[in-house]
Parts: C-alpha cells; sequence; structure tokens
C-alpha cells in the first residue's frame, strides 16, 4: 500500500531532476566557422549553431603582456599538468574580480588543470616564467611559456564575432548563448 502512495512521488522527483537537468546550460569551446550578417547567429566548428539574444553577455580576451600582470591580480590559469605535477600554462586570464577561486580538473581531464587564484609572485625561471598562484587553502606554481595566451576580460560586442574566432561559450535547452567569451582570431 505504501509503494502506491510513494510511487507518483517518486515519479514526479525523477521527473523534476530530469527537467532541471535538460534545462542546465550547456558548453561549448571552438572556433566561430560561420556567423550571420547581423550577428545574431554563430556556427561554432561546424557542429553546433547558437543564437545570440539581447541578454546575451559578450566578453572578449584582449591580449596583454605578461609583465602587465602584477602580484594580487586575480588570474583564471588552464595549464597541462606534467606526469611529475609540474603545471605549464597554455591560456592566462587576467579578471576584473574574484570568479570561482581554487584548483581543480579542467574540462574533466587528469592532464588539464585550472587555477583561480591571486597573483603571489611573477619570477623568471630556468623554463620560461613562473607565477605563483595563491587561493584559500592553497598555491600553485605555474610554468608560462612564450607561446601561451595571456589576456584580461573586457565587454566585448557582436562585431567581435568572425569567423576563425575562438569562443568558449554556455548556451540554454534553446541554443541561445547566455555567454560568450570571444578571442582574437588566430593567423
Amino acid at each position: 500500500m505504501a509503494a502506491l502512495r510513494f510511487g507518483p512521488l517518486v515519479f514526479l522527483a525523477l521527473l523534476a531532476v530530469a527537467t532541471a537537468a535538460a534545462q542546465a546550460p550547456s558548453r561549448v569551446r571552438g572556433t566561430i566557422t560561420a556567423a550571420s550578417a547581423g550577428g545574431d547567429v554563430i556556427s561554432v566548428d561546424n557542429k553546433v549553431q547558437v543564437r545570440l539574444s539581447e541578454q546575451t553577455q559578450i566578453v572578449f580576451a584582449q591580449p596583454i603582456a605578461l609583465a602587465d600582470i602584477k602580484p594580487g591580480d586575480f588570474l583564471g590559469v588552464t595549464s597541462i599538468k606534467a606526469a611529475d605535477g609540474a603545471l605549464t600554462a597554455y591560456e592566462v586570464r587576467r579578471f576584473p574580480q574574484v570568479l570561482n577561486p581554487g584548483h581543480r580538473p579542467f574540462d574533466g581531464r587528469d592532464d588539464q588543470t585550472m587555477t583561480n587564484a591571486s597573483v603571489g609572485s611573477v619570477v623568471q625561471a630556468t623554463n620560461g616564467r613562473e607565477l605563483t598562484m595563491t587561493y584559500e587553502g592553497g598555491a600553485q606554481k605555474i610554468v608560462v611559456p612564450e607561446n601561451a595566451s595571456i589576456s584580461m576580460l573586457v565587454p566585448g560586442d557582436r562585431a567581435q564575432l568572425v569567423r576563425g574566432a575562438p569562443v568558449n561559450l554556455t548556451h540554454d535547452a534553446n541554443r541561445v548563448a547566455l555567454r560568450i567569451q570571444v578571442s582574437p582570431p588566430k593567423h
């Protein structure tokens, strides 16, 4: 008898969880392969088409030099992790504010990490420049090679959504972009 009373409740709970998961934003990383003339629709890697709305937030990764980064700045650093645990950055972003501090695997891979933290120091090391990043409960030393992408995030606009531009975006279940981070096209 109890199963008959609770069965519908269990079904409704599972339906609510499935509905919430279907509505969770999806992440897409890649390169813009097509953009509509008005900037209302972009295609990423010829696989995903995303529409923009008036509420879509666009941020631009403005290139800067490592010399522009100072102790106390808050960065997001994406790194490759070597077998010995050493971290080598391939992307360094200066954020205007603290955002999700910590150190964690990136994109679900053991060989990539994301470190969102404050700069403790920048020094010249034998294999490149080295950042010491500090966050509550820890610190990481990360080598920044000459070929690493270094930028700061600034407000962007639809004119920057051009063919060849790398993007990192989130969209809703209707494929409407919520936030787009765009970088200059690589030449």
